[in-house]
């Protein structure tokens, strides 16, 4: 039987209340779905990476869903669930 998996990857910074906010909500969707070994997250800062910080710097927080960008700034909990859902189904 193969499970599939899905790739989250937060691109933020420190000190964004709008990260720290969408970091709660990924948590909360995994942990909803019952998904914790099926979806990888990953956080990445805009101030480490000049690259992300001149593509995101005015959008963060960012979710990128297997590479793909899912959301920006602010996080829909059942958007974000029906999502992961479909990645690993």
């Amino acid at each position: 039987m193969v499970v599939s998996s899905a790739r989250l990857t937060l691109i933020g910074k420190p000190e964004c209340h709008l990260c720290d906010d969408a970091r709660d909500a990924l948590a909360s969707a995994i942990d909803e779905l019952g998904a914790r070994g099926s979806v990888v997250v990953e956080e990445l800062s805009i101030l480490d990476d000049p690259a992300l910080n001149e593509r995101y710097w005015d959008e963060i927080p960012v979710v990128l869903l297997n590479g793909k960008v899912h959301t920006i700034w602010r996080v829909e909990p059942d958007r974000l669930k029906a999502a992961i859902t479909e990645a690993i189904a």
